[in-house]
């Protein structure tokens, strides 16, 4: 074969698999897609899982927790808590077993339109936002800025546009509207119509509750449609580690529990602070705090949808700084996956953060390792996965976009390795070799799996360096904001109705520009 013949062997076949690639496959034959099942990963041997689980009901059983609203003391008490004289809840073993036999176990969260649903049985795995950042990454002028609430619907249109950021907790505070009962209310206005997937959100007071479902019944369209899908969750940091109630998010869970929102119980203790400083022991507290919110929602509805929400994070004790980039973290994380699936729950726990303060290379590698950490380990909810800098304090909207890329690595990476006889290859292996071309580009076989099997970075440049330089060497910043830009210059996908739109503006003080 000569020089001419042998380039246009290779064109041939790179414009093959190019156009492969251009023709899109059916979400069932997608290398990745939400909900993919994990769980190779076992940071815990068995018995090192039933330890901590013995640990933490000691824990209840002999410490308690403190500070339960009056409300709760009467749910939990008829439960069978014990009220001891320094104020402490007390959980029986027999308690919390009987609470584990009657809990939810399939726990669907449901999008706005359908479409997206979130099945988190087993060890389903799912990536999303979250957070509370109070500050936005300027990449460009490389400062922060107050969060707004412009910057919180047009992260959550972003998200929407974004295959592999499968939900939409919030993932910064509206700095720009200082009542607190109106930022609640505009951080669902903001998010609801940014996007169609599921919204995670929170309030800052049980009152507060309830004008919120007010707004999600006349967006559903009626308190029923409301209740038959609920397509937001209460985020409730219902303890205040180490083991203490938070008394007004809890009244705020039992509203919501009432209104029959999902609640995601988020104990999130760190570690060496309000924690012990051991990854195990952390573990232990978080799983404790957790089980104790299991008991209470329970004691409120029997069977209400709840999230095991163990999210311990790490310090830096040297600093008593938070280390949520550690290799720590990803451990802690992977733990309470396994702890989740332990007692056959939905659970979530954070990855995919930063401590670097803006998308750098320290950022690239602390977001991967505890995103392929949790997906791999089986975590249901992986939140805060994308966009999240300085320790939880600053979100980046190209951050965000340069994780969907990240985060579909980590998917593919929780897909893991198929055999079988096709994959084998004995086949491929003898046509190539006995008689063939020497190679596999262009095979039927390598042209009908490759975009079965193999996940293709939107930015990531796997160009040469002349082609690189060809291309004038393009910079992975300024594709993505190229790319938010786009997105942001069209109308949200998730609007609706302007009449719906004005009647929620009559009702309510929308900060959002119409």
């Amino acid at each position: 074969m000569n020089d001419q013949t042998r380039t246009s062997s290779r064109s041939g076949g790179r414009a093959a698999r190019r156009a492969a690639r251009a023709t899109a496959l059916p979400d069932h034959l997608r290398p990745i897609r939400p909900g993919m099942e994990g769980g190779t990963l076992k940071a815990l041997s068995q018995q090192d899982v039933e330890k901590i689980h013995h640990t933490a009901l000691d824990a209840l059983e002999q410490i308690g927790l403190a500070d339960a609203p009056p409300s709760g003391v009467e749910y939990l008490t008829k439960a069978g808590c014990i009220l001891g004289d320094d104020g402490r809840l007390r959980f029986p073993r027999a308690l919390v077993e009987d609470t584990l036999a009657i809990a939810n176990r399939k726990v669907t969260l449901c999008s706005r339109d359908g479409k997206t649903d979130l099945d988190l049985s087993g060890t389903r795995v799912h990536y999303g936002t979250a957070g509370a950042a109070v500050h936005m990454v300027d990449v460009h002028g490389r400062e922060y800025r107050d969060s707004t609430v412009q910057d919180l619907h047009d992260a959550a249109r972003i998200c929407d546009q974004l295959d592999n950021i499968h939900f939409v907790q919030r993932p910064m505070v509206c700095r720009d509207i200082p009542d607190n009962r109106e930022m609640d209310l505009n951080t669902i206005y903001a998010a609801c119509s940014g996007t169609t997937k599921h919204i995670g959100t929170s309030f800052t007071e049980p009152d507060f509750v309830a004008p919120a479902l007010e707004m999600l019944h006349m967006i559903a369209g009626s308190e029923d449609e409301w209740r038959a899908r609920p397509f937001v969750s209460n985020s409730n940091c219902f303890v205040v580690p180490p083991m203490k109630f938070a008394t007004e998010s809890c009244e705020v869970m039992e509203r919501c529990i009432e209104g029959g929102m999902p609640v995601l119980l988020l104990s999130a203790g760190m570690a060496g602070a309000t924690a012990p400083s051991t990854v195990a022991g952390a573990i232990v507290q978080a799983v404790a705090e957790c089980l104790a919110g299991l008991v209470y929602v329970n004691a409120v509805k029997p069977g209400h949808p709840a999230i095991f929400g163990t999210w311990p994070f790490g310090l830096d004790l040297r600093t008593g700084a938070m280390s949520i980039g550690s290799g720590e973290q990803a451990l802690l994380s992977a733990g309470c996956s396994q702890m989740h699936q332990f007692y056959g729950l939905p659970g979530g726990a954070a990855a995919g953060a930063s401590d670097s303060k803006l998308p750098d290379m320290q950022a690239g590698w602390e977001q991967m390792c505890s995103n392929v950490m949790a997906g791999l380990s089986g975590l249901n909810m992986v939140y805060e996965a994308a966009g999240m800098h300085a320790s939880l304090l600053g979100f980046c909207h190209e951050s965000l976009i340069l994780s969907d890329d990240l985060i579909g690595q980590a998917l593919r990476c929780v897909r893991g390795i198929e055999v079988t006889e096709e994959t084998l290859a004995l086949d491929q292996i003898a046509e190539v070799c006995l008689g063939g071309t020497g190679h596999y580009l262009g095979t039927g076989q390598t042209l009908d799996r490759m975009q079965a099997d193999y996940v293709y970075p939107t930015f990531g440049d796997r160009t040469s360096p002349k082609e690189w330089a060809e291309n004038d060497k393009p910079d992975l910043l300024a594709k993505a904001t190229e790319r938010k830009e786009m997105i942001l210059a069209h109308p949200s996908q998730a609007r609706w109705d302007p009449m719906l739109d004005r009647a929620l503006r009559e009702r309510f003080n929308i900060h959002l520009p119409a």
